[in-house]
């Protein structure tokens, strides 16, 4: 897939860096600021250690250990409400279209699963998203889809927990995925 990118969205790719943790230092102070960093830098989930220091830790383990259950799940609730999207002619056609797509999903969780340990719902860079929305807009995202599939994800965390019989209240997780999905609703509205 790397091969068939230009360089604009190459350039795109390498600046679409959403999470930050810009405001932070004073709760966690620069040692966990670096661990977090690291762990975006990477692209990974937050690990059991630093998760076990977080204020809500034990919800982000359980979306992380489940992650792939939960974007499995927000994939076919798009499927199901976009038919065709992957057939010739749909938004996420070719197959790496809805491939990355998916990955996207994934990712999304990764850094919404960021605020929920900290439970800090400002966990993005205003300049990663203007670079993400450029990206978008480059390659034709199907905005409606992505939108649709962070509700999704939202929807399928919550049912997740749910099954785990974790106590947790809606204001412990619903404010991180809603941050996000504002932020890719106001792509569309530009």
């Amino acid at each position: 897939m790397a091969a068939q990118l230009s360089p604009r969205v190459k350039e795109l790719i390498d600046k679409a860096r959403i999470v930050s943790f810009e405001g932070w230092q004073e709760q966690f102070g620069e040692s966990a600021i670096a661990t977090l960093q690291a762990a975006d830098d990477e692209r990974v989930y937050l690990d059991d250690a630093t998760l076990g220091s977080m204020p809500a830790g034990v919800i982000a383990r359980s979306l992380r250990d489940h992650a792939s259950t939960i974007v499995d799940t927000a994939r076919a609730q798009v499927l199901a409400q976009f038919p065709g999207i992957t057939e010739p002619g749909g938004g996420l056609y070719p197959p790496m279209r809805a491939e990355a797509c998916w990955r996207d999903f994934w990712h999304f969780l990764r850094c919404i699963t960021y605020g929920i340990a900290a439970q800090r719902t400002d966990y993005t860079s205003a300049v990663g998203l203007t670079y993400m929305e450029q990206l978008y807009q480059e390659l034709q995202v199907p905005l409606d889809a992505m939108v649709f599939g962070l509700q999704s994800l939202k929807t399928a965390s919550k049912q997740q927990l749910t099954q785990l019989d974790l106590t947790i209240s809606d204001a412990q997780i619903e404010p991180h995925f809603d941050h996000l999905i504002t932020a890719l609703s106001e792509f569309q509205s530009n």
